[in-house]
């Protein structure tokens, strides 16, 4: 996961404490897939933002804590871009005092490769997530999307990301129940990433510590950045 903290929106310069209670998604319902369009300034890896419309300003009545995305060489990352424990303005209502926002940045939705990056990186920053903060993905109210907050009368009517999700037979159920079982493991491999650490284990370049491989994400991704190029 990368880091890049708003540090001149308001939400963050107002920096009202949070204790983390959930996870809540959203998406950007706009044909933009570039983290760049909502994540700024440029640190080299977003690429530049030429409209300078991206969030880090003030004047803004919104802000979330995490978004997924491309960056300027095509990749899908997550960046962090508020404090897990500052309360963020992403839902319009109580679910601002309780979940962490992680905003997945929408294409058109119709391309299923970019969808299941974006599906797989925001299930390994949950994951992340619900280790760091205790809390249960399978609890009634704890992980969920905006269009759930607003039936549990925690967020404005909007439908993100289930119109999204069920484009490419997703439900935020199967996010849940994915997330669960990654909890369950003592070390989650995404499928994104399986093949290029059984190459390594197979060539005795990986090897265990006794309690697992202890692979952080971004170490998974560099690995298979380098295979895809064969540098393996």
């Amino acid at each position: 996961m990368n880091t890049l903290l708003l540090t001149n929106n308001d939400c963050y310069r107002r920096g009202t404490p949070m204790t983390p209670k959930g996870i809540m998604l959203h998406s950007t319902g706009a044909n933009n897939p570039n983290l760049r369009r909502y994540v700024g300034p440029d640190d080299g890896i977003l690429g530049e933002n030429i409209y300078d419309n991206h969030w880090n300003h003030p004047g803004l009545d919104v802000c979330v804590h995490a978004f997924i995305g491309r960056t300027k060489d095509g990749s899908v990352r997550c960046y962090q871009t508020l404090p897990f424990t500052m309360r963020g303005w992403h839902c319009g209502s109580s679910g601002n005092d309780t979940h962490i926002s992680i905003e997945l940045c929408e294409d058109n939705l119709e391309d299923p490769a970019y969808f299941e990056e974006v599906y797989e990186t925001a299930r390994a920053v949950c994951v992340e997530l619900c280790r760091k903060f205790d809390l249960n993905p399978e609890t009634p109210g704890v992980l969920i999307d905006h269009a759930e907050g607003h039936m549990l009368g925690i967020a404005s009517n909007h439908g993100d990301v289930a119109h999204w999700f069920r484009r490419h037979n997703k439900t935020m159920s199967d996010f849940r129940r994915d997330v669960a079982r990654d909890l369950k493991e003592p070390e989650a491999i995404p499928r994104w990433a399986k093949p290029t650490v059984d190459k390594l284990l197979s060539r005795g370049v990986l090897e265990g510590t006794g309690t697992g491989l202890n692979l952080s994400y971004d170490l998974m991704r560099t690995l298979v950045i380098l295979d895809r190029l064969e540098i393996f």
